[in-house]
């Protein structure tokens, strides 16, 4: 029963990196390589706050957000100024430095050592140490990460992150502000990234480099285009897929030699089969 809890858990962490990340991807046409640093951010700043200082969870989240959001900020006022393929490669290289940051600054991060004795969430005096009730937890912010973001693609402000998305150069000759809309849906992306970085950081109690690499940033924006990008349904339902499969998996009966080898390749078959029929039924929809 714990263990399932725990998959729980972390498949709610996922579908909430994958939504923040669908509202600049799929709603503004950002596909950000960087998330996973927001994601890291996040996580390192709850815990060094709680760590060194002592402060609350609800001071720590916040500020985690914030800092995201200043963070996002600097980076999409330069990054948007390029196109396309060059804004990948630039949120790419933004990734590397957030690792390189978390890696080497051994003054504030401990470097590859990683922050020990993270402790659990406290709200009010009530503690969040057990699975059940941290399972709670996250699936209240699931619902309020899902509310908010569905408020803000049915909003006049979502439409025109729809338009630009589809054709930003007549969505700029209606006379609106292409270059602020996107810093701004970047920049909520990213602040609502810092959430499940608190929660990982607090539910692990231990953190490092590692869990905020490239492959992190690739892993999340798999699941946001394989749920369908603007979907905030399917892009849940696609986190808990590829988060549930490998674990299920291991339930098969293979030869211990090879099943290593073998859950991958039945891993990377089904997800290419996945990822074909998804974007058939999307060329469908299209055409």
């Amino acid at each position: 029963m714990e263990y399932i809890l725990h998959l729980f858990i972390f498949t709610l962490i996922y579908v909430l990196l994958s939504q923040s990340l669908g509202l600049a991807a799929g709603y503004s046409g950002l596909i950000s390589l960087a998330h996973a640093g927001f994601y890291g951010i996040g996580a390192y700043t709850s815990a060094l706050l709680t760590v060194n200082f002592g402060l609350s969870f609800l001071i720590n989240l916040p500020l985690a957000m914030l800092f995201c959001g200043i963070t996002a900020i600097i980076v999409s006022t330069i990054s948007l100024r390029t196109v396309d393929d060059y804004f990948i490669i630039i949120t790419l290289g933004i990734q590397v430095v957030v690792f390189s940051i978390m890696n080497n600054w051994q003054e504030l991060t401990s470097g590859p050592l990683g922050i020990p004795g993270i402790p659990s969430i406290e709200i009010f005096g009530f503690p969040f140490d057990d699975k059940i009730s941290f399972l709670m937890l996250s699936l209240f912010f699931v619902g309020a990460v899902w509310f908010l973001l569905n408020n803000i693609s049915r909003s006049p402000f979502g439409r025109i992150l729809i338009a630009l998305s589809e054709d930003e150069i007549f969505t700029q000759s209606l006379g609106k502000n292409v270059y602020k809309s996107k810093v701004i849906s970047f920049t909520i992306s990213a602040m609502f990234a810092a959430i499940p970085g608190a929660l990982y950081a607090h539910y692990i109690s231990y953190i490092d480099p590692t869990s905020f690499t490239i492959n992190e940033s690739i892993f999340i924006l798999s699941i946001v285009i394989i749920g369908g990008m603007r979907n905030m349904f399917r892009i849940a339902l696609a986190a808990a897929f590829l988060v549930l499969l490998p674990e299920a998996l291991r339930f098969l009966g293979m030869p211990s030699n090879v099943a290593a080898n073998m859950r991958q390749i039945i891993y990377g078959a089904i997800l290419i089969f996945v990822i074909f029929r998804s974007s058939k039924k999307t060329a469908t929809t299209h055409s």
